[in-house]
Order: C-alpha cells, then sequence, then structure tokens
C-alpha cells in the first residue's frame, strides 16, 4: 500500500491539460497549429480553473466555511465546476442558469446536487428575470452565501493568468505567435494573454466573438451598441453586456461568427481529428478557420486554439440531427452524422 500514489482529491486534477497537435481540420494553413483541450479537466471544461482557485481565495480570505452557499450566474459549464467543487468541499451550490443552456447541461448540475434555477435568455441583463439578477436575488435572500459573479470578478482573470497562461508558454517553448481563444466572461482569453503579453508582446491575440454580442465592436469603438443585441444559439460565447474580467487591452483584434457554422465545425471536429467537443470549441475552430480565410496566419506562425469544453453537453443540440435540421443548419441530405443501422 505504501507504493500506491494515488491523488488526494478530484481538485488535484485541474490544469495541466494537454495540448495536440490540429492536422486535418488546418489541412492546407500555412503555420503550425495546436488545441489546448480544456475538457481534460476533470469537470470537463476550464471553468475548473475558475471555480476551484476563487473558491479557494474565498476560503483563505474566511468568506467560507463548511455549509455555507456558493451563488452564481451561468451558462452551464462554470456552475459544473462550481458544484463540483461545492460536492468536495461541502458547500451549498445554487446556480441562476441560462434558458439557451441545453438541458444536457441542465441535467448535468442537478446531478451534481445543485440547486438551478433556469432565466429567460433573451431579456436586458439588467431586467429581474435575467439570469444576471436572478443571482443577485438569491443571494440576497440566503444567509452565509458568497456570489461568485464571473463576469465581474478579476480572480476570473487571475485564474488564468495563474494556470492557462504559463501551461501555454511552457508546452510551446516559447514558440507561440497567436493564440485564438472565444470571448465570453472573458476571464481565459484574459488571463492567458496578460501572461503570454509579459513573455512576449508580439504574441498576436485573437478574440472569437458572437453574431449577437457586443464585444467585438465595444473593443474596436469603446461603445456598448445595444444595436448589436439579438437572440444566438451558442451557448458561453459572447455577451450583452461589457463584462469587467474582460481586459481588452491585451486582445488584438475579434472575429465573429455564426451559430450554424459553428456548429457544424465542431461536428467537422469530432469526425476529423477524433476530439469530440462543445459548441464553443466549435466557434474557436470557426474562428481560427476565418482567421485563416483572411491571411491572419503565415508559414512561421505558431497557433494555438483554446477548446474549453466537451461534447456531451451537446447532445440535445448540436450533436443531435434534429435539432441541427430544425436549425436550418443542414437538411436532411447534408448529414454529417454517420447513420445508424437497428438490428431487429
Amino acid at each position: 500500500m505504501d507504493q500506491l500514489k494515488p491523488h488526494t482529491s478530484l481538485l488535484d486534477l485541474i490544469g495541466n491539460t494537454p495540448m495536440v497537435a490540429l492536422e486535418k481540420v488546418v489541412s492546407g494553413f500555412a503555420g503550425r497549429y495546436y488545441a489546448k483541450v480544456e475538457c481534460f479537466n476533470p469537470g470537463h471544461s476550464s471553468k475548473d480553473r475558475i471555480a476551484a482557485f476563487i473558491i479557494d481565495q474565498a476560503e483563505r480570505q474566511g468568506l467560507l466555511k463548511p455549509g455555507d452557499t456558493i451563488v452564481e450566474t451561468t451558462s452551464g459549464n462554470t456552475g459544473f465546476s462550481l458544484a463540483m467543487v461545492s460536492a468536495l468541499k461541502g458547500y451549498k451550490c445554487i446556480l441562476a442558469v441560462s434558458s439557451k443552456s441545453s438541458p444536457d447541461k441542465i441535467d448535468m448540475l442537478k446531478a451534481m446536487g445543485a440547486e438551478v434555477h433556469v432565466c429567460p435568455a433573451n431579456v436586458a441583463a439588467d431586467d429581474p428575470r435575467s439570469y444576471y439578477e436572478v443571482a443577485k436575488r438569491l443571494h440576497q435572500e440566503t444567509p452565509g452565501s458568497i456570489y461568485i459573479n464571473q463576469y465581474f470578478n478579476a480572480l476570473n482573470t487571475k485564474a488564468h493568468y495563474h494556470s492557462t497562461g504559463p501551461e501555454i508558454w511552457e508546452q510551446t517553448k516559447g514558440k507561440i505567435t497567436h493564440l485564438v481563444a472565444c470571448s465570453g466572461t472573458g476571464g481565459t482569453i484574459s488571463g492567458t494573454a496578460q501572461y503570454l503579453k509579459e513573455q512576449n508582446p508580439d504574441i498576436q491575440i485573437l478574440g472569437v466573438d458572437a453574431y449577437g454580442s457586443v464585444l467585438q465592436k465595444y473593443h474596436e469603438t469603446g461603445e456598448l451598441d445595444k444595436d448589436e443585441i439579438y437572440p444566438y444559439r451558442i451557448e458561453g460565447l459572447g455577451k450583452n453586456l461589457i463584462p469587467s474580467a474582460t481586459d481588452f487591452k491585451v486582445i488584438d483584434r475579434f472575429v465573429k461568427v455564426s451559430d450554424g457554422d459553428s456548429a457544424l465545425a465542431a461536428r467537422f471536429l469530432s469526425q476529423s481529428e477524433g476530439l469530440f467537443l462543445g459548441y464553443t470549441s466549435g466557434a474557436a475552430l470557426q474562428g481560427l478557420i476565418q482567421l485563416h480565410e483572411e491571411g491572419a496566419f503565415d508559414q512561421d506562425s505558431v497557433v494555438v486554439v483554446i477548446f474549453p469544453d466537451h461534447g456531451s453537453r451537446y447532445m440535445s443540440k448540436i450533436y443531435n440531427d434534429q435539432w441541427m435540421i430544425d436549425q436550418g443548419f443542414m437538411d436532411h441530405k447534408a448529414k454529417t452524422a454517420v447513420p445508424v443501422t437497428y438490428v431487429q
């Protein structure tokens, strides 16, 4: 028994995720391309990093004690990570979730013991029914609770500055020239970029935004244009407000991607590279493809794209043929899924 060396906690497995060379999805592209595959975290997404980091900091400051409650606004992945850490550490977990989140995500949150409040997605951020405002209300109504508030929590960014950034720098041996990453709360892209820019200011940080989101225009003009806001389907990408966790100064430019292209890109990843990843990962790949088409890379480029989550959370959406057809993303003749034969 003395020779056994098990991990003492699931939390030990957070971070140090692998980097994988991309081949088929970038066939014919100039440069070298690598994926930082965040679904290898125990909670299957990059959000494990911020959940563990923010809760650890709250404990160090005496803001949390066993039996207390963690409240958060989430599109699903942060909620799952918080529910996982809460279960391990003995906290209650209450989550306000956007109705845009897949049923798979909501079921997973409940399976982890979280109390889930599903809020309408297509309302203004300051609407009392929005998941931002519902989370604030639940925090105020719950004694002994803390509100993670990932969109406006500097620790969200710091978590990636201290982990994702150094890992990518080490894994590429400092040769990275471009980082491609989606931006929602902005913590992943900002914290990673802050670290990488400190090592080499010439590294280009390329953000991926969604059509229907305000982030790209805000980055370009410094103004929140409400005319940019309209409903879209991608989860965990883009925003109808400006998160303070996003450091726009370290992001060089944004590219916008569509719902349909991102969904098909995720399917392309699974069937070409064997990477079964989430909707936002498909958006990240679609952003990379569009940047390539715009001539953003050359033969000397070393490009890292962050794939933030796992495909299991989207079985009822992008990996469901009928959902894809209903959204107009593919027709019956153009299915990318392999047909199933049932033997009687």
